[in-house]
């Protein structure tokens, strides 16, 4: 059937695209979304097309005569006008819905092609892998969807529907990460046979429910802050003179604050601080979001540790240990005695999280050297083969017991800091991972994790404020 709609009236349809400003480590990334599966214009069968010429037809004058070779039924001059005129209506409301996607249809193009380039727009083949691709896409998302969210109240209508739209799109590609499982299925003679079936790849079938299970929560918590008795001042209101209050104390008591963020908006309470019912209801949001991020750092921190460590990472690694810890690290964490990591960490006084992240580097650094070196006379190139020998290297070699108290003062390290940002380990493996399930599961419980911690960080805020107005009184 001939083409209703005209080519060239949709040349001039071409999606804006936007840059987010506010996280810039993020690449490029459209506002909008990927078109779902629903949006797409189905073309009408034939049979759907051809039903308005039968409900035109005169049964008197239907058929040729009988001289006619063929019984094809013959429409009046009037009767095909209206049918003509029906199929009009049509192809102008194919039209109307084909412009509507036509920005979404544009975006899920550039989307499929950045996927495919790898980000590299020269076509030059060199780009980063699909995991990568995938893993930033979300990254650059939650900066998209987030990066603008300063506050406790609940996410726009509009970014919220962002969110979930391009999740499922993201997430989508793990329903095609499958493994094949042996199952006993019964015939219809009474024999048992044994088939196998494809399940989701187990890691991805353990932690993808439960951290779309967090991301539910989250956006549960953020909606449970309407009508609350506290606001919000930009930076630029603070003489404290709102519609609701005039209390003008709320300046002394940011500057208070042990790490000032001036971008960020300033909490306001009433002056005799939130009612007993708020506070309470505040300090049950903020344990619940806690323990939502903790649930999601544990799955981040599990899906890094069963990435692969590339060997770019271990060819930088120092040829010393003692060289990368420090000569005073080094003394306390050879001594004959019991090592205790805890008291170590109190010695060292660590004033900022730079300093933290700085330790856990060298820390990292020098374990791995030390696991190597214990392996040194059997071990090759390749991390795996220094895995495997260290199950069967004497466990009273000092560079295995070096190297079994930089993973207990790592640990340690990490617990005391649990808001620590993540190693150059961490950042390479992210950088290097070809396994698409894994890049999925780590960015979705990263993203999860710092928006929980953001939630948490938000309520402190508040009960900070209400506490100092409550002590002022």
């Amino acid at each position: 059937m001939e083409n209703l709609s005209n080519p060239d009236e949709n040349d001039d349809h071409q999606s804006p695209r936007s840059i987010d400003q506010n996280d810039q480590s993020a690449v490029e990334t459209p506002v909008y979304s990927t078109m779902s599966i629903d949006s797409f214009v189905y073309p009408r069968t034939c049979s759907e097309t051809t039903s308005g010429f039968s409900d035109q037809i005169d049964e008197t004058n239907s058929f040729c005569s009988e001289a006619s070779p063929c019984n094809w039924p013959v429409l009046t001059e009037s009767k095909s006008s209206k049918c003509l005129s029906g199929l009009e209506m049509q192809s102008n409301e194919c039209l109307v819905v084909q412009e509507i996607y036509e920005p979404e249809l544009e975006t899920m193009k550039e989307r499929f092609a950045k996927l495919l380039l790898g980000e590299d727009m020269s076509g030059s083949g060199k780009g980063v892998c699909t995991a990568v691709t995938i893993s930033n896409a979300i990254t650059n998302l939650y900066a998209t969807v987030f990066g603008q969210n300063l506050r406790l109240e609940p996410l726009e209508t509009e970014k919220r529907a962002l969110w979930k739209r391009e999740m499922n799109c993201l997430l989508s590609v793990c329903d095609y990460i499958v493994e094949f499982i042996p199952r006993c299925q019964n015939l219809s003679n009474g024999a048992t046979v044994e088939v196998m079936e494809s399940r989701p790849r187990a890691d991805i079938y353990i932690n993808l429910p439960a951290l779309r299970k967090l991301d539910s929560m989250l956006m549960e918590a953020l909606d449970s802050f309407q009508n609350t008795e506290f606001w919000y001042a930009e930076e630029g209101s603070l003489s404290m003179k709102s519609a609701r209050s005039s209390t003008g104390s709320f300046r002394k008591v940011i500057v208070q604050r042990k790490e000032e963020k001036w971008w960020l908006p300033v909490p306001l309470v009433p002056s005799e601080g939130l009612s007993d019912k708020a506070r309470k209801q505040l300090k049950n949001k903020r344990e619940s979001t806690n323990q939502i991020h903790k649930a999601a750092m544990a799955i981040n921190s599990s899906i890094l540790s069963e990435m692969e460590i590339p060997d770019s990472y271990m060819t930088t690694l120092p040829k010393c240990g003692k060289s990368s810890v420090g000569d005073s690290i080094y003394r306390y964490m050879s001594g004959s005695g019991r090592f205790f990591p805890e008291q170590l960490l109190d010695c060292l006084n660590i004033s900022s999280e730079h300093e933290a992240v700085q330790l856990a580097d060298r820390v990292e650094a020098s374990m791995y050297t030390w696991r190597r070196k214990s392996c040194l006379s059997n071990s090759k190139n390749s991390w795996n083969m220094v895995k495997d020998l260290m199950s069967t290297t004497e466990r009273t070699d000092k560079n295995y017991v070096m190297a079994e108290r930089a993973e207990t003062l790592l640990f340690c390290l990490k617990q005391r800091y649990p808001e620590l940002s993540q190693t150059s380990l961490d950042i390479c493996k992210i950088q290097y991972n070809k396994d698409v399930g894994k890049a999925v599961l780590e960015s979705y419980s990263r993203v999860l994790e710092g928006l929980a911690f953001n939630i948490v960080a938000w309520i402190d805020d508040v009960l900070y404020v209400d506490k100092t107005m409550r002590g002022s009184e």
